[in-house]
């Protein structure tokens, strides 16, 4: 045997190289040429890459499940948990419970969950299989393994139901398991099956009802609000389903299976007690309401059509996709427009709120792949709340451009009585594509007894067509039984129910053939008690005994909203729709007239501070070593988009990076989070998370942790602060000081104001040539922001009335630009309107005409412009705790060595000057930043400086912590020539604790550089201050002597 060993390697070898050659002698004996072979070739590698992607994933997150499991005994052990600062099982999130328990007891009854699955799908699932084709009569399940890894619970929250009799509770499952199912069809030699999943979604369960015996609970009702997220591994014939293009096919398609039974409207009913009353209503229970949905239109959308490699930029061909859970439509598709009107009108059934939300995603229609401009969601319970809810919603995930809608929440009422009102008000409105409904018909289908066998002792295989007018819905499929059970339920939308029917038809499948059916005028039921209908229904057509068991349940579609919710035309502004643009024959106005939303805006000051416990995505030597991340940021709010800098190897990175956005309270709106991984070719997602806006504003702030969803595990410290702008410039000053502080050591200036500009017309604009007016619109531009007005009719007084709103980073330097211009871009005349004008304006504000320079001898514009102060809480503490400070204008920033930031002050803003000391004295401002522990030093300026020499200095600014030296913590700015009064006004930053901040010295040295060549610096002066001996919370600035380097500390 042992010689005999290598001559059998030998041949398997052969045996494995000639059956490579096997696809192209196939190909060949087929007549396929060598593309085709290619192509073959192609889909294979391509199917064999994604499936060893897929596994690595599967392996990988195992490793993590492990890695964590062994982290958490061992932190439990040692008892380091609190020491570190990890969350703990007993830590709630706003909300949201965390229920390690659960997950506990899901851990130690996942293995007998798995014997359970396998016994339902080896005796029960299998011979149902086998029995429902011919073909599968060899069908077996040949492993049902469903792993060690378990279901988890991520989070649970609790509603209040819609009566006493009901419990509601919201589940965050996450399942990412390495189940392994096999089936094998002996008669065809065919194998399949699946080799890990992921599930991600949220889960609601009611307990309904309630009783007043063991075991409390009646039955337990499940399902999921919207589709979850599903990623599934196939092996074996099925592993054709993981060549790219097909394997998002396959997932859809069981997405859609999924949806059939656990998506609403429908759901899972487990009774809990035998023989549970109105199992059907329970299973499919009567809806919560209708929403009426007006698509009207979008504004300022992305451009997504481009010619010669991006060269020419197009337009785009939008159109939008509606959807509410299993329920979709679709508008007409406008081509080359960015600012598409609609004017279409959907219906959706409303069955769980709080919770179920609508999504509209706009698309630009292409020839092979469609391109997103966007999308938003909105709850329901909001619509529920206000009745109507008109609004421009800003646009999330594509970058600019708002969204029109108006959305009406209809009541259901048994009253027929309000019937005739709501067809009378139902004329009115101009609906497309499909007439407004006036009622909803719900029918619950039970069951038939006594149908006819078409053919003597064979039983047939019913089912159920309904149809109301041009709607068709069918019932499953009951084999074998002439007294067949469906418990199952439809719903119709009516759009006059006096003059419509109801047609049922029962068929025998598949052959299709009749077995009775029933036509029943709806307006039978308008005259029914609480208009239901509960008894049997004899069948026409069928046997003499044939009946058919339903419940039919009309409810009138009622509209109650206030005298004020008419429909009313807005533009994106959320301003109403103007007038004409011609102002010929009306009076001219002396002042703006705006909506009173218009200055209602607040400002989101957004720290994305840092996070915890990421999971680790980079591995080595193919997975076999374990690495870190690459973390960085994606925030996404008000259709604003931001991205934090990368964090190189780290599972726990601080970015403390701050953004600002102006938002509104316009419903439904969120506040996302991403992480990724950064990566070269495809970036790896590290889990999401999101605050309700609304939460927020209502808060002011917000310091939490969020857990990330989707993912294993990790965490995101942010804070939220909501700032109102102020129309005084009582803390003006304040601000600015307060802001200096705070300021990231990366990114923009933080706001210290708000500008909203209401621009209402023009008047006596300059004729074009050939005498004709103009086609004009406005551009407004504060520093590098450019917000564009519409482009109204031809006339020289046209009215624009839209509103706008820019952040102020610093109110004594800016100013707001406007220029008016014809269609073509010639100019009609420009505006300058500085903003130390509105300072010193009473309250801020300013409303009147102003000349247009560079137009017509008379043009001008009609704007309103006010300025609000943007207080944070800091800067509010701050000013009640301590007088004003000297104001310190931020200008151009300049880093300086070690990292400083610059701040010019502006030249009738320098500091009162000094009293006389002998080598001069040194401004300073000392803080300790507790948000981000940071030792916190700016230094604004020097006074009184005594040159060395006849030649007046150089001078620079050394900072030094002591006893520490090294270049660590040396800090200097930059050099300022030929002055004995330098300015400076440059931040520095150390990263350490308070404690050992109060321990430390801070020597600071002022240098003149002689030059570049000389080793040693001429000292000026220097000071010693003990940081213990310093209030380093006040955050205030102080002038300090200069003292001789001979001195000592």
């Amino acid at each position: 045997m042992e010689r005999r060993g290598p001559g059998l390697a030998a041949l398997g070898a052969l045996g494995r190289r000639l059956l490579w050659a096997l696809p192209a002698y196939a190909a060949g004996l087929l007549g396929l040429g060598a593309g085709a072979v290619v192509l073959a070739l192609a889909l294979y590698a391509g199917w064999r890459r994604r499936r060893q992607a897929r596994e690595r994933g599967m392996q990988l997150a195992a490793r993590l499940q492990r890695d964590e499991e062994a982290a958490v005994r061992a932190a439990a052990a040692a008892g380091l948990g609190a020491a570190r600062g990890e969350l703990t099982a007993w830590v709630n999130f706003p909300d949201v419970e965390r229920a390690e328990w659960l997950n506990k007891v899901l851990a130690q009854a996942w293995p007998f969950f798995g014997q359970y699955m396998e016994k339902l799908l080896v005796e029960s699932i299998a011979p149902a299989i086998r029995a429902s084709n011919a073909h599968l009569q060899t069908f077996t399940f040949t492993k049902v393994d469903m792993g060690e890894k378990p279901l988890r619970v991520l989070g649970v929250r609790a509603h209040p139901g819609t009566h006493k009799k009901q419990i509601l509770l919201d589940l965050n499952i996450s399942y990412v398991g390495d189940v392994q199912i096999d089936v094998e069809v002996k008669k065809f030699f065919c194998k399949a099956g699946v080799k890990g999943m992921q599930l991600h979604g949220m889960l609601r369960i009611i307990l309904e009802p309630l009783l007043g015996d063991v075991p409390i609970v009646g039955a337990l009702s499940m399902f999921f609000i919207r589709r979850p997220t599903l990623d599934i591994n196939w092996t074996g014939m099925t592993n054709l389903l993981d060549i790219p293009g097909l394997s998002s096919m396959s997932d859809t398609m069981i997405m859609d299976t999924i949806s059939s039974y656990l998506v609403l409207p429908n759901r899972l009913l487990v009774p809990l007690v035998p023989n549970l009353h109105d199992a059907a209503q329970l299973r499919c229970p009567l809806p919560r309401g209708v929403v009426r949905v007006h698509l009207r239109g979008a504004r300022d959308l992305r451009c997504k059509d481009r010619f010669m490699g991006g060269l020419v930029e197009g337009k785009s061909d939008p159109y939008a996709v509606l959807r509410v859970g299993t329920q979709v439509a679709t508008s007409r598709v406008i081509d080359d427009n960015l600012n598409p009107t609609w004017d279409e009108v959907y219906e959706f059934i409303v069955h769980e709120v709080p919770g179920q939300e609508i999504e509209v995603e706009l698309f630009d229609k292409d020839p092979d792949q469609d391109d997103l401009l966007g999308r938003m969601k909105l709850d329901f319970g909001e619509v529920l709340k206000a009745q109507v809810v008109e609004e421009w919603f800003p646009l999330q995930e594509g970058g600019q451009g708002r969204l029109h809608l108006r959305l009406e929440w209809l009541s259901l009422t048994s009253d027929a009585s309000k019937l005739e009102q709501v067809l009378e008000r139902n004329q009115t409105i101009v609906a497309k594509p499909d007439p407004p409904s006036a009622a909803i018909l719900v029918v619950y289908l039970d069951r038939a007894e006594d149908l006819p066998m078409k053919k003597p002792g064979k039983e047939p295989n019913p089912m159920v067509q309904v149809s109301v007018q041009d709607v068709t819905r069918e019932s499953k499929v009951v084999y074998n039984s002439s007294a067949p059970v469906w418990e199952d339920a439809f719903r119709f939308f009516l759009h006059d129910p006096a003059h419509q029917d109801l047609d049922i038809q029962v068929k025998d499948d598949p052959r299709q053939g009749s077995l009775g059916s029933l036509s029943l005028p709806l307006r039978r039921l308008l005259q029914a008690p609480e208009l239901t209908l509960a008894e049997p229904f004899q069948l026409q057509r069928s046997g003499p005994r044939s009946r058919l068991h339903m419940k039919l349940v009309l409810r009138v579609l009622y509209f109650d909203a206030p005298e004020d919710a008419t429909p009313q035309p807005t533009l994106s502004s959320g301003q109403p729709e103007p007038p004409p643009s011609s102002t010929v024959g009306s009076p001219r106005p002396s002042h703006t007239h705006p909506d009173p939303q218009f200055g209602t805006e607040h400002v989101l000051r957004i720290h994305l501070l840092e996070a915890q416990d990421l999971v680790a995505k980079d591995t080595f030597l193919g997975g076999m070593v374990r690495g870190r991340s690459d973390p960085y940021a994606r925030v996404r709010v008000s259709g604003r988009s931001f991205r934090s800098r990368v964090v190189k190897e780290e599972l726990n990175p601080r970015w403390n990076e701050v953004y600002e956005v102006i938002v509104d309270n316009i419903p439904g709106q969120d506040v996302e989070f991403d992480l990724f991984d950064k990566d070269i070719d495809k970036d790896d997602f590290l889990g999401r998370c999101k605050v309700p806006l609304r939460r927020v504003l209502s808060h002011r702030v917000l310091d939490e942790w969020l857990p990330l969803e989707e993912v294993k595990s990790g965490r995101l410290h942010v804070k939220l602060e909501r700032l109102d702008p102020c129309p005084s410039t009582a803390l003006l000053e304040q601000v600015l000081h307060t802001n200096s502080l705070l300021q990231p050591a990366r990114g923009e200036l933080l706001s210290a104001a708000l500008l909203s500009v209401f621009l209402d017309r023009a008047s006596e604009l300059p004729l074009r040539k050939g005498s004709k007016p103009p086609a004009a619109f406005a551009s407004l531009t504060v520093r590098e922001v450019t917000l564009k007005t519409k482009t109204c009719s031809p006339s020289t007084e046209p009215v624009w009335d839209e509103g706008f709103s820019f952040l102020i980073k610093q109110p004594h330097l800016e100013s707001l630009e406007l220029q008016v211009k014809e269609e073509g871009g010639q100019p009609l005349g420009a505006l300058s309107l500085p903003l130390p004008q509105l300072l010193a304006s009473e309250g801020l504000l300013l409303d009147s005409w102003l000349p247009l320079a560079g137009g017509g001898p008379g043009s001008q514009v009609l704007l309103r412009a006010q300025l609000g102060v943007l207080v944070s809480q800091q800067a509010e503490a701050a000013g009640d705790a301590a007088p004003p400070v000297p104001r310190e204008v931020p200008g151009d920033e300049e880093s300086g060595a070690g990292g400083g930031l610059r701040q010019r002050l502006h030249p009738g803003d320098s500091p009162p000057e000094p009293a006389e000391s002998p080598l001069g004295r040194l401004q300073l401002t000392l803080w300790y930043h507790r948000d981000q522990q940071k030792l916190v030093a700016i230094v604004h300026c020097c006074r009184r400086l005594k040159p060395a020499s006849k030649e007046l200095p150089d001078p620079y600014v050394s900072l030094v912590l002591l006893p520490d030296r090294s270049r660590g913590t040396k800090r200097k700015t930059s050099v300022q020539r030929k002055s004995l009064n330098p300015d400076y006004n440059e931040r520095f930053e150390w990263d350490l604790p308070l404690e050992e901040a109060s321990r430390r010295k801070l020597e600071a040295q002022v240098k003149s550089s002689q030059s570049f060549m000389a080793r040693d610096k001429e000292v000026l002066g220097k000071l010693h201050l003990d940081l213990a001996q310093v209030d380093l919370t006040e955050g205030g600035s102080h002038w300090y002597e200069l003292q001789e380097e001979r001195s000592s500390p």
